[in-house]
């Protein structure tokens, strides 16, 4: 394994990386704030968008476990969420048993009433771009997403 200093260029990228997402966390906390939300109630809400765009139903479990919850911190964060008509449960049509996971869609518009600016900013500043280097941007951003959480402690 070679040592990170040994090139400054590519340390370079990771305190850049760590910069945006500061950026990121720092942004999401104003969101949090201004909306009475607990950080996690964020990562959450921010998780479950993911999977509905990916077409993916989360439950309470599956949330649990990408959270890094145990059931009873689980059902709190979904009890804080539901109470705020962010999120919704509904039993599975398929398996009555299993409970499905939606975000509801006053959290979507509150969700673009926040940080749709940002998000215009921020894909106006990629039409600097041409499509091979934001495939490139893309590949790389993908490679290191996977990279970082497969380094963290399971």
């Amino acid at each position: 394994m070679r040592r990170a200093d040994e090139r400054p260029e590519l340390l370079r990228l990771v305190h850049l990386l760590r910069a945006l997402t500061v950026e990121f966390d720092l942004l999401g906390a104003e969101f949090a704030t201004a909306n009475r939300l607990h950080p996690t109630d964020l990562r959450a809400l921010i998780t479950l968008l993911d999977a509905d765009r990916a077409a993916e139903r989360l439950t309470p479990g599956r949330l649990g476990e990408r959270l890094r919850l145990n059931s009873a911190g689980t059902t709190a964060l979904l009890d804080r969420l539901e109470r705020l008509s962010l999120v919704r449960r509904d039993r599975d049509p398929a398996d009555r048993r299993r409970i499905l996971l939606t975000v509801e869609e006053r959290a979507v518009e509150l969700g673009w009433s926040f940080f749709g600016p940002t998000i215009a900013d921020l894909t106006g500043a990629m039409d600097a771009f041409d499509e091979a280097e934001l495939a490139t941007v893309a590949h790389f951003l993908t490679t290191m997403s996977t990279t970082l959480a497969a380094a963290r402690p399971t």
